[in-house]
């Protein structure tokens, strides 16, 4: 089995099929797309698949070390950031095809009026124990 992190972008990546941003969808569009990630999740734990799953508020902030005994250097919240990334999720399966297929399928996740997102989905496998770089 091989880990997978499916990456849910807010932009930066091509644009949706529907792509109406979710802060113009109902309240009913929202709990109906939460639903169906729910119970994506909720399958995929049944065939051992599931990992996690996370959504991201749009709040962050940078950190760095700035040297021994001196307080982390932080700046942000950047826009560009917190406006890439709006969650993941994990998922352990035994092909890369597996990961795709199952990519496709979150991506069909309902939004503004009922209709699947279609959203592009960023899949990346984890590095595994022994690898390196250069591999």
């Amino acid at each position: 089995m091989a880990k997978y992190l499916l990456l849910k972008h807010y932009r930066g990546a091509p644009a949706s099929g529907n792509d109406v941003p979710m802060d113009q969808w109902t309240p009913e569009e929202i709990t109906a797309h939460v639903k169906y990630m729910q119970d994506f999740g909720t399958r995929l734990e049944e065939t051992g698949e599931f990992v996690e799953h996370q959504a991201l508020t749009p709040d962050g902030t940078f950190v760095r070390f700035d040297g021994e005994g001196r307080p982390p250097v932080t700046d942000g919240p950047f826009a560009e950031t917190k406006d890439l990334i709006a969650g993941w999720t994990v998922i352990d399966v035994d092909s890369y095809e597996r990961a795709l297929e199952l990519a496709a399928e979150l991506s069909a996740a309902p939004g503004a009026g009922g209709e699947p997102v279609c959203e592009w989905l960023e899949v990346r496998p984890f590095w595994g124990p022994m690898q390196t770089i250069t591999e």
